[in-house]
């Protein structure tokens, strides 16, 4: 059984519920069993502190994957594998929904998505794994039907 967590740090209102189906419906189109992580929603300057204190990059961003198997092979954890933190940010994501003319849970869906295949060990540092990452991402929001 998968166990996450979803944490609402801001006064912003979110759709808690559709954020619990769109990650339960990831896990099960990747597969995936016995993973606990959590998702937590920021504020701009939350998400700036630790883009700063991690990354060492002084300014706002839209999603934050702190995956615990970085490099690693799946961690063991009692109930299966601990995956780590996603954190987003609320402001960000509402105005990129807006900029990209989609609605803000399609936003969410994406940003949640692309943070917990960060957890999964995907990333997009080259064109190839850009390619891969991104398939992978279209391809389970447009099964939950949040195309773009």
């Amino acid at each position: 059984m998968n166990n996450f967590e979803v944490f609402n740090e801001t006064d912003e209102q979110i759709d808690l519920e559709e954020e619990k189906k769109i990650i339960d419906f990831a896990l099960k189109h990747e597969n995936l069993t016995n993973v606990t992580f959590n998702v937590i929603f920021v504020d701009k300057e939350t998400i700036r502190k630790l883009n700063k204190d991690y990354r060492g990059i002084d300014r706002e961003t839209d999603v934050i994957s702190f995956a615990l198997e970085d490099g690693e092979e799946n961690i063991p954890f009692e109930f299966g594998r601990l995956l780590g933190d996603i954190y987003i940010c609320v402001s960000k994501m509402q105005e990129q929904a807006k900029e990209y003319g989609h609605s803000v849970t399609r936003e969410m869906g994406f940003l949640t998505v692309h943070g917990l295949l960060h957890l999964l060990g995907y990333d997009h540092m080259t064109k190839e794994e850009e390619k891969i990452m991104f398939q992978k991402q279209k391809e389970i929001l447009d099964d939950y039907g949040l195309k773009r």
